[in-house]
């Protein structure tokens, strides 16, 4: 079976399509960047407002907590992923 011009030019385009694809995953984008690690810090409860709290972290990005039941001034230890802005809080 013998391909002709235009199928052996589909199976380059693809095999450069794929190629492409691996070494922009790979090199450009790695998935490892996805994972995020957990960091868990006390802070102090900023501002409740109407069930969606406000927190200041030690990475300078303020936190969103959302369902917060606590009232400013309080202290709680939360969970967030490193660089995001939104937090959940720990339960002791």
């Amino acid at each position: 079976m013998e391909l002709s011009s235009s199928q052996k030019t589909s199976i380059v385009f693809v095999g450069a399509f794929l190629t492409a694809g691996i070494v922009l995953s790979t090199l450009v984008f790695p998935f490892w960047n996805l994972i995020r690690e957990d960091v868990f810090e006390e802070v102090i409860i900023l501002n409740n407002d109407n069930g969606v709290c406000y927190v200041e972290t030690a990475d300078t990005i303020p936190k969103i907590i959302e369902n917060c039941t606590m009232n400013p001034g309080d202290v709680a230890t939360i969970k967030f992923g490193e660089g995001l802005a939104w937090a959940t809080i720990v339960e002791p």
